[in-house]
């Protein structure tokens, strides 16, 4: 596990767009290997799981036979002939992905995807390639947890230009933070933070809640929008709750019916809602891929923020 120094995670985060864009010129050619397979199976841990989530959703909105798995999982799916395995481990070094690519390799096809190519992971897998985030100098998975969704969505058929669109959209949202980042802070920095998203973008939520846990040390959770009022709206009971809700889902009336009731703090991303507090517009996030690329960068932002104004010391 790299050293933490959040101190740099707002440097980090401001070249995202630059390699996102590296990584769509890297791989402008690369074949839709996922759209050609019988079965497509995501491994990874952290960050990289998060990714594949969102990536196995959009193949199975294509009809697709797609899933996203820990790489620790003690029933895993079965090595097979005709399922392309998909290893995914930022520093390539992951002894869980590890494992499960030599579990798979000679009999499915494995193919890594590291920020290391010369890594563990690469000598394990039939072919490696390169996810291009450069080094995170804060030891947050921001960057490489962007490319690597990025990668995933360019080998499901999502063309380098509209890797390209989220990188630009990223850098317009980078600099529209005078707009939003202090209110948003203001909002959510007490805590805790349930951060909410459609089924089909879960990993974006998982991902910001991470961020919020990571960085801040806010206690933040995940959750699906329209099953937030199924199970963790009575949470909402506790003071100060806030919500970070990535827009698009078709449920989230409900959700901000019970918000008014219990007094919930609401930032929105990507589009304006009655009763919210506050909203932070994604350009050209009408597609939930672009949106998926982009959305993770509020979060991102936020955490930095929150460091800078109390360290770790906010509340678990």
């Amino acid at each position: 596990m790299a050293e933490l120094r959040p101190e740099y995670l707002n440097p980090d985060v401001a070249e995202t767009p630059a390699w996102l864009h590296r990584v769509a010129i890297a791989h402008a050619d690369l074949e839709p290997l996922a759209l050609r397979a019988r079965r497509v199976l995501f491994v990874g841990m952290g960050s990289s799981r998060y990714a594949a989530l969102n990536a196995a959703a959009y193949l199975r909105s294509l009809g697709r036979d797609a899933y996203a798995e820990h790489a620790s999982s003690g029933t895993p799916q079965p090595p097979e002939p005709g399922l392309l395995v998909v290893a995914i481990s930022a520093g390539g070094g992951s002894r869980e992905t590890i494992a499960a690519a030599r579990r798979h390799r000679g009999t499915s096809t494995v193919v890594g995807i590291t920020n290391r190519p010369r890594s563990a992971l690469a000598s394990e897998v039939d072919t490696c390639l390169e996810l291009h985030a450069g080094e995170e100098v804060s030891g947050v998975a921001c960057r490489t947890y962007t490319n690597t969704l990025a990668l995933l969505l360019m080998m499901s058929g999502i063309e380098a230009e509209r890797v390209a669109a989220a990188a630009d959209a990223s850098a317009g949202l980078i600099n529209s933070t005078p707009e939003w980042l202090g209110a948003a802070a203001d909002l959510l920095e007490r805590g805790p933070v349930h951060v909410l998203a459609p089924a089909e973008r879960i990993g974006s939520a998982e991902q910001s809640a991470l961020m919020l846990r990571e960085v801040p040390r806010i206690r933040a959770d995940a959750c699906e929008t329209g099953d937030w009022s199924h199970v963790d709206v009575y949470l909402s009971k506790a003071p100060g709750l806030g919500l970070l809700m990535l827009r698009g889902s078709a449920w989230e009336g409900e959700v901000m019916e019970w918000a008014g009731k219990r007094g919930c703090h609401v930032v929105t991303v990507g589009g304006p809602l009655a009763g919210a507090a506050l909203d932070v517009p994604v350009a050209g996030g009408d597609g939930p891929a672009v949106r998926s690329l982009v959305e993770g960068r509020v979060a991102e932002l936020l955490a930095a923020e929150l460091h800078a104004r109390h360290g770790d010391r906010l509340s678990m």
